[in-house]
């Protein structure tokens, strides 16, 4: 069945259903896809095989042959308000920013947004630094999903580890938990 499983971009060297190899998925990620209640999402997720040195979005780009439009960076934010901290993800297109101080401040009624210290992230999330995902993340968490990356046909986001990334209809990321799809969260 993997044998004839194409990628819809890049070039790369293994193209599986991420269902179907669940051990090379961060925990979290591959519990996250095991339960999906949206089974026709869950089996629309692809893995593929990428080296874990070319993680970082633009060396990747270059080396699997992926335009920045189609793949998406997941950056985990740090909202304070009061003495209460809350995190949440934020998911963009890598060719923009996360509007952190403007959208994602007002969007969690926080008087002060920032990205979450890397320790945290990693601690927070159970996964990699350069490969935390959408899919996966801790149930409180918000997902704040730019509404280009959810009219996207496919995106291509971490694995949960820095080897190997996901490949997803947009529609899939905004059917994630907790996702809530705002126009203007990037910029």
């Amino acid at each position: 069945m993997s044998d004839h499983v194409h990628a819809p971009f890049g070039s790369f060297p293994s193209v599986h259903r991420a269902l179907e190899v669940c051990e090379l998925l961060a925990p979290p990620v591959a519990d996250a896809l095991k339960n999906w209640d949206d089974r026709a999402a869950a089996e629309s997720v692809l893995y593929v095989d990428t080296d874990p040195d070319k993680a970082d979005t633009a060396v990747f780009c270059e080396a699997y042959g992926v335009q920045p439009e189609v793949s998406a960076n997941c950056v985990v934010v740090a909202a304070k308000r009061g003495g209460e901290v809350t995190l949440a993800a934020g998911l963009v297109l890598a060719h923009t920013r996360l509007d952190v101080n403007r959208t994602v401040r007002t969007h969690l009624g926080a008087r002060k947004a920032s990205f979450a210290p890397m320790d945290t992230a990693v601690e927070e999330t159970a996964m990699e630094y350069g490969g935390i995902t959408p899919v996966g993340l801790p149930a409180a968490w918000p997902l704040l999903v730019d509404a280009a990356v959810a009219a996207a046909p496919h995106v291509l986001v971490g694995s949960g580890r820095r080897r190997g990334k996901l490949i997803l209809p947009g529609r899939a990321v905004a059917a994630l938990p907790r996702a809530e799809v705002l126009p203007g969260l990037a910029s």
